[in-house]
């Protein structure tokens, strides 16, 4: 079993600046996490706090079982993966695996077998005569993943280790650590700026921002529930419109009131969710994929119709993405190919209010 518990963790700098602020968290045997933030957010000081390679300053943590504090990285029985791979130039790719079990004084035998397991797993087997020069990046990476692999650890540690990568390899790498972790199945904490990594690669995320936890859930959960304005924007690409706007009360019925006086109307079972906030300011969110092209025969519930003007039309292949401004707010839409969208022209559309948030300014909290 390789449980990691956070309790109250706390990471504080000379002066008082805390990186990390009393965080809790349960991750579970054999789940993959993912920790996401923007730079500066904690996640990495997290992580390396688990590795045991930053010191706690608060607060006790527990890989199965057992408090690690005062343990050093060698004895928690981690394998850690770094964006800059670590991997030793003069040593070919199976002695960069292996190495790690040498030191340990590992049989010769059960060494091969495992390294070839690995390489089997990551599908190196041909380079493992290969020196790190001869790799490219991708196959680097590989080659990191196997040298923890084969250590065959309780725990998987991750530093955003695609970063270097470029977009396309990225993608089939992302692909790589889904596969290997559904077939070693350890438990995994992996730390990444890029939400789409963390989308499609976790069990859970955990979106972390100033030394906090914002949210933990499942990606889908994330993606629709968000509990706070900051998931809300950073969960999702391209990012969640927020239009100021007035929530009013317009007789047996909520609406919506954008700048330039469009009005939405609010679906009727969530007046009542609303209700307190009737006659205030608030933040209207919704994502691009739900204001759309109006459809022939579209029978979603709860579309309104509006009609706003292109500034600026990407065409993206698959999609079209367009933007304009009301009254100093950008706003994002994200439409059909087929549909004839061309800056200046007025373009009509289709807000799915099924999907809306409403957000008070206040607290930046979903209401």
């Amino acid at each position: 079993m390789a449980q990691v518990t956070l309790n109250r963790i706390v990471k504080e700098y000379e002066g008082g600046v805390q990186a990390v602020k009393g965080i809790d968290l349960d991750i579970a045997d054999h789940e993959f996490v993912v920790l996401v933030g923007p730079s500066g957010c904690g996640k990495s000081t997290t992580l390396r706090m688990i590795a045991g390679l930053e010191e706690i300053s608060r607060g006790e943590i527990r890989i199965a079982g057992n408090v690690v504090n005062d343990i050093p990285p060698r004895d928690r029985d981690i394998a850690m993966v770094f964006q800059n791979y670590a991997l030793y130039p003069h040593m070919s790719v199976y002695d960069n695996m292996a190495f790690g079990l040498m030191l340990r004084k590992f049989p010769k035998e059960e060494i091969r077998r495992r390294v070839e397991n690995a390489a089997r797993i990551l599908d190196i087997g041909m380079l493992l005569d290969r020196k790190p020069k001869a790799l490219s990046g991708g196959q680097r990476q590989r080659v990191a993943m196997g040298r923890a692999i084969v250590r065959d650890p309780k725990v998987f540690l991750f530093d955003e280790p695609l970063s270097n990568l470029d977009a396309k390899l990225r993608v089939q790498m992302r692909t790589e650590i889904k596969k290997v972790h559904q077939t070693v199945n350890t438990t995994t904490i992996y730390v990444t700026h890029d939400q789409v990594e963390a989308m499609t690669l976790a069990d859970r995320v955990v979106v972390m921002n100033h030394g906090v936890i914002e949210q933990v859930g499942p990606p889908q959960e994330l993606y629709h529930r968000p509990l706070t304005k900051f998931v809300a924007g950073f969960i999702g690409s391209p990012a969640m419109n927020f239009i100021p706007a007035r929530l009013a009360n317009g007789g047996a019925a909520l609406n919506v009131v954008l700048p330039g006086g469009i009005t939405l109307p609010v679906p009727e079972e969530r007046s009542r969710r609303y209700a307190a906030y009737a006659g205030k300011e608030v933040l209207f969110g919704l994502r691009p994929e739900h204001l759309t092209e109006i459809r022939p025969n579209d029978h979603r519930p709860n579309l309104a119709h509006l009609q706003l003007t292109p500034e600026v039309v990407e065409p993206m292949g698959m999609e079209t993405l367009v933007y304009t401004w009301l009254e100093g707010t950008e706003v994002s839409a994200r439409i059909d190919p087929a549909v004839a969208a061309a800056p200046g022209q007025a373009l009509p559309l289709a807000a799915d209010m099924g999907q809306m948030h409403l957000i008070d300014p206040q607290t930046d909290r979903v209401i």
